[in-house]
C-alpha cells in the first residue's frame, strides 16, 4: 500500500481504512450528520457494502452478532443527536459482553459548535455526544480536523480488536467528512495486524497446576466467554478427555464443548443444569479459562449453590487480570490465552502423566449419578404435549430442527433462561444471547447479523414476544435485503421473567408485567402473522408441539425471512437448581427435586 501523501476528505480516510482491515458492511441509518460518510461509501460500493435499518438499535446489534458469530468486527453509522442517542443500548450490551464494532456517529459542523444547531449534542459543552456513550464504549474518539482522522480511525481500530474488544466509538463533525486535506491513509499491517495476543504462561506456574490437578480428588473444569473468544474449544475439550475431568461452562461459554460429551455437564448457576451445580458446589478444584463469575453464573456468589470457595482451590485463567479475584479468591491467578494456556496443560499433562493419569474415576461416577437424575428430568419435559406449549418442549422441538451447524439466537426474557438450562449446544460461536447488560433486542434484530457473519448456516432466533414488539422493524430490513432468518415468537402474553419476579417477591401481585386488555382483563398481544404478513414476510401460528419442529424445518429450507408464532404456557416456571440474590430480598432456594 502506497503510503504517500495525499488529498483525501474524511469519509474517504475511513472507508478506505476499514476496506483495509477487511470489513465487509457498515450497518446504519441516514441523517444530515452523516451524509458526508454515505458518500464516501457509496464511492466504494463495490468493496464495502452498506445496510441500512428502520432503527439505530438495529444497526448496533447487527454489527454486535457479527463479531460474536465470527470475531471479526464491522461499523455502524449513525447521524447526529437523536439518531446516534438510540445507538448506547446496543453498545452496553456488546461492550458487557466483550463483543466489538466501532461506532461512526455524525456530528453538527465545528464551524457551529457552540451555537446550538439543529441536533447538537451537549447544551453546555461543545459537540458533546462522546459523553453520551463514554461509559459503554473502551474509548471515544473525535477528530475535529481532516488531518487528525488517520490517527483517530487507526487508533479506534486497535483499541476495538486487541486485549479485551469491545466497542469503540468514532465521533466526525459533518465538515470534517467532507473537508479535504494533505494526509498519509493509514495502514493497518504494522501498527495492529502484526500484534501477537496469544500469550502463554511460565513452564512454572504450568508445573503448579499440574501439581495441584495431582493432588485433586474431584477437579472441574469451568469455561466462559473468555474462552469462546479465545476459539479454545478444541484444547479445552481435549484436556477434559485427557485427564477425564469433567466440565461445566458459564451460560455464555455454552457451546466450548459439545454439551452431548459424556463429560459436559451443561450451565452453571441461577438457571444452570443440576449436574453443573453440584459438580461446582462439590468440586476440591476448580480450574477456570475466562469466566467472571458474574452472579447468575455462580448463584450471586452464595457458597453451597453453585460454588464452594470453603472448601475449593481455584485456579483463574484470563487475558485479562482485573477479572482475576475480582470476585472469588484464588489459588493461582494466571493471566493468558485460553487457548493457549490449555495447550500448555495439554502438552505438560501428557509429559506428567504419560505412564498413569489421575485416577478421577469415583468422582467421575458422582458426577454421572448427578448427570442422570437432570437427564430424566429433562426427557420427561421434552414429552409434554400440553396446550399452550410446554416451555421444555419448544426448546426441545427447536434444537431437534436446528441442525448442527445452525446458530440459535434468543432475546433476554424468561425464554432465555429456559434456553440456558434445557439447550444443548454442539459448537461455539452458534448461540447468540445478551448477558451482562441483557439487552432486549440483541437476537430479535441480530440474527440478521449472524446470518451474515455465516450465511452457509441456518439461522433461528428465538424471541419473546416482548422484546419483538420493541424491534419489529427488523422484519423489513430482512425482506429489503432478503436475509433468510427465521423468528420464532414465545408468545407468554408478559414480560414473563419481570411477572414472575413480582409472584416470588410480592406474594403473587402483578402489575404492568402481563399483556392484558384493560376493560376485558383478557390475555392481549397482535396478530404476530398478520403483521409479519404485512411486511411481506412469510409467518404461521403453531398450536401443537408436534408441528413446531417440522415447520421450523420448512421454514429454514424456504430460504427467505420467515416468523413462527408458538403460544407457550405462561404459568409454568424454570426449575431452580441454582439461586440468585435482589437486595434486600432472600434468596430463594432451589426448587428441583432430584427424587421426583
Amino acid at each position: 500500500m502506497d503510503n504517500k501523501k495525499a488529498k483525501k476528505n474524511g469519509a474517504d480516510i475511513i472507508v478506505d481504512y476499514l476496506i483495509e482491515e477487511g470489513v465487509p458492511y457498515v450497518v446504519g441509518l441516514c441523517g444530515h450528520g452523516n451524509v458526508g460518510l454515505i458518500d464516501g461509501l457509496e464511492k466504494k460500493k463495490d468493496k464495502i457494502k452498506t445496510i441500512s435499518v428502520r432503527h439505530e438499535s438495529a444497526a448496533g446489534f447487527i454489527a454486535d452478532a457479527y463479531y460474536r458469530i465470527k470475531h471479526e468486527p464491522i461499523a455502524t453509522f449513525t447521524s447526529c443527536g437523536p439518531g446516534s442517542a438510540n445507538l448506547p443500548v446496543a453498545l452496553a450490551g456488546a461492550i458487557m459482553d466483550s463483543s466489538a464494532f466501532m461506532a461512526i456517529t455524525g456530528n453538527v459542523p465545528t464551524q457551529q459548535f457552540n451555537r446550538d444547531p439543529f441536533q447538537e449534542s451537549g447544551k453546555y459543552f461543545q459537540g458533546d455526544f462522546p459523553s453520551v456513550v463514554r461509559p459503554y464504549v473502551k474509548r471515544s474518539y473525535q477528530p475535529t480536523r481532516t488531518e487528525m482522522v488517520p490517527l483517530a480511525v487507526r487508533q479506534a481500530f486497535k483499541e476495538m480488536v486487541t486485549g479485551t474488544p469491545g466497542p469503540v466509538h468514532l465521533d466526525v463533525p459533518l465538515n470534517v467528512f467532507v473537508e479535504e486535506d494533505e494526509v498519509e491513509q493509514p495502514n493497518p499491517e504494522k501498527f495492529r495486524k502484526s500484534i501477537i495476543e496469544r500469550s502463554g504462561i511460565d513452564q512454572g506456574l504450568v508445573a503448579q497446576i499440574i501439581e495441584l490437578i495431582k493432588n485433586s480428588n474431584k477437579p472441574l473444569i469451568a469455561a466462559g466467554n473468555g474462552a469462546i473468544l479465545s476459539e479454545a474449544s478444541e484444547e479445552i475439550t481435549e484436556l477434559c478427555e485427557f485427564l477425564n475431568i469433567p466440565i461445566h461452562t458459564t451460560p455464555q461459554g455454552k457451546g466450548i464443548i459439545d454439551e452431548r460429551h459424556r463429560l459436559a455437564l451443561g450451565a452453571s448457576g441461577r438457571n444452570g443444569t443440576f449436574v453443573a451445580n453440584e459438580a461446582g458446589k462439590n468440586c476440591d478444584l476448580l480450574i477456570a479459562f475466562g469466566s467472571s463469575f458474574d452472579d447468575r453464573s455462580t448463584s450471586a456468589w452464595l457458597d453451597g449453590y453453585t460454588y464452594d470457595t470453603q472448601k475449593t482451590k481455584i485456579v483463574h485463567i484470563d487475558i485479562n487480570p482485573k477479572e482475576i479475584g475480582k470476585n472469588y479468591p484464588v489459588e493461582l491467578g494466571v493471566i493468558g490465552d485460553a487457548k493457549t494456556v490449555a495447550l500448555q496443560l495439554l502438552k505438560a499433562a501428557k509429559t506428567e502423566f504419560a505412564s498413569a493419569k489421575p485416577n478421577f474415576n469415583e468422582w467421575i461416577s458422582e458426577v454421572e449419578e448427578w448427570k442422570s437424575i437432570w437427564e430424566s428430568h429433562i426427557e420427561k419435559e421434552f414429552r409434554k404435549t400440553e396446550t399452550p406449549v410446554h416451555p421444555a418442549r419448544l426448546v426441545h422441538e427447536v434444537r431437534k430442527a436446528l441442525p448442527e451447524n445452525g446458530i440459535l439466537g434468543v432475546d433476554v426474557g424468561v425464554h432465555h433462561n429456559w434456553v440456558v438450562q434445557y439447550w444443548k449446544a454442539y459448537k461455539p460461536q452458534k448461540l447468540l444471547q445478551s448477558w451482562g447488560f441483557a439487552s432486549m433486542g440483541l437476537s430479535t434484530c441480530g440474527i440478521l447479523g449472524a446470518k451474515l457473519a455465516s450465511p452457509d448456516d441456518p439461522c433461528v432466533a428465538v424471541v419473546g414476544d416482548g422484546s419483538f414488539m420493541m424491534h419489529p422493524h427488523i422484519l423489513a430490513t430482512a425482506k429489503e435485503y432478503n436475509i433468510p432468518v427465521v423468528w420464532v415468537i414465545w408468545n407468554n402474553y408478559a414480560y414473563g421473567s419481570i411477572r414472575d419476579l413480582q409472584y416470588g417477591y410480592f406474594g403473587g401481585r402483578e402489575l404492568v408485567t402481563g399483556f392484558v386488555e384493560q376493560e376485558t382483563g383478557e390475555l392481549y398481544n397482535p396478530d404476530f402473522v398478520s403483521l409479519a404478513q404485512s411486511f411481506g414476510v412469510g409467518a404461521e401460528k403453531v398450536t401443537n408441539s408436534n408441528d413446531i419442529s417440522s415447520t421450523i424445518e420448512k421454514a429454514i429450507e424456504l430460504n427467505q425471512p420467515y416468523l413462527i408464532e408458538v403460544e407457550v404456557n405462561r404459568e409454568i416456571k424454570p426449575p431452580g437448581t441454582g439461586t440468585w440474590v435482589l437486595p434486600p430480598f432472600k434468596h430463594p432456594e432451589p426448587n428441583f427435586d432430584p427424587s421426583k
